[in-house]
C-alpha cells in the first residue's frame, strides 16, 4: 500500500516561513497530478496546490503569491514553501497523489501560524 507521509509543519508567527515535505512509498516519477490539501478546525478539506508532472502548478486564490509547490521525483517528495504566514493559514495540511482517485490519505503535519 502506497504510504504519504508529511513532515514540516510547526508554530510560526505571522509572516513566517515553512517547508513542508511529502515523501511518497514508492515512486511519483509517472503521476501526473501531486496535491497540497489542508483542513482547518471545523472546515472542509480545502485544495491549496497542485502541480502537474511537466511542472505546471496551481494554487488556491488565498495562497497566491505566498505558497509555492514543488516536486522531486528522484527523492519521491514533494514540497510546500509557505511564506508570509497569516493565522488564517492553520490547519492541518495533507498531500496526495491524483491518479483517478486520491490514495489513502497520510496523518497530514499541523501547521499553527500565531503570534
Amino acid at each position: 500500500q502506497v504510504q504519504l507521509v508529511e513532515s514540516g509543519g510547526g508554530l510560526v508567527q505571522p509572516g513566517g516561513s515553512l517547508r513542508l515535505s511529502c515523501t511518497a512509498s514508492v515512486s511519483i516519477f509517472s503521476f501526473n497530478h501531486m496535491v497540497w490539501y489542508r483542513q482547518a478546525p471545523g472546515k472542509e478539506r480545502e485544495l491549496v496546490a497542485h502541480i502537474r508532472i511537466g511542472g505546471s502548478t496551481s494554487y488556491a486564490d488565498s495562497v497566491k503569491g505566498r505558497f509555492a509547490i514543488s516536486r522531486d521525483n528522484a527523492k519521491n517528495t514533494v514540497y510546500l514553501q509557505m511564506n508570509s504566514l497569516k493565522t488564517e493559514d492553520t490547519a492541518v495540511y495533507y498531500c496526495n497523489i491524483y491518479a483517478d482517485v486520491f490514495l489513502p490519505w497520510g496523518q497530514g503535519t499541523q501547521v499553527t501560524v500565531s503570534s
